[in-house]
């Protein structure tokens, strides 16, 4: 697995020695209510198993994940992937960062980099990405990497006991290049 570089970044393969700062990471409720998938409370140990799940979905070429290192502290302070639909060769766009990083533009340069390699190295055709309508830090990294707002999906999806609206966001490889 390869590693990807910017400025301030090392977008890197996950290693199973990443489980403790994960769990100590997405543990923190203002993380896990901004994505589908982190629980809360976080179950002590399971990162460990997420990191093996996640492998074995890389290893069948149906993701890509990576740990984002900021490269001043060497700290892991997020994620960020690309779920791969090869039959449509498109991509699904997922990131989080801990709460600590938010606000420093580390999501939008990560960000930036994986979906130059989307179309660049994967050749991929179409890049999507969605958020939840009340998380404008979210949806604002994807604009601010060129995808473009394709709709609202209301009420599209149910977490922490209430209904949430997604903004869709997307963009295919000739408007990217």
């Amino acid at each position: 697995m390869i590693s990807l570089e910017t400025d301030r970044l090392l977008l890197r393969p996950l290693h199973g020695s990443d489980a403790n700062r994960i769990e100590e990471l997405a543990s923190k409720y203002d993380v896990a209510k901004t994505t589908l998938n982190i629980p809360h409370p976080y179950p002590p140990g399971s990162a460990k198993n997420f990191i093996q799940r996640v492998n074995i979905s890389q290893e069948n070429g149906e993701l890509v994940i990576f740990a984002i290192i900021e490269k001043s502290s060497q700290h892991l302070i997020g994620l960020i992937n690309i779920k791969i639909n090869a039959t449509h060769k498109r991509g699904e766009l997922g990131y989080w960062i801990g709460a600590s990083y938010w606000g420093q533009g580390y999501c939008t340069e990560a960000a930036r980099e994986l979906l130059r390699y989307c179309f660049k190295e994967l050749d991929l055709n179409k890049v999507l990405a969605n958020a939840f309508k009340n998380n404008p830090g979210s949806w604002r990294v994807m604009e601010k990497i060129g995808l473009i707002y394709e709709g609202t999906l209301k009420q599209h999806v149910y977490r922490f006991d209430q209904f949430y609206d997604l903004m869709m966001y997307g963009l295919i490889k000739d408007e990217y290049e």
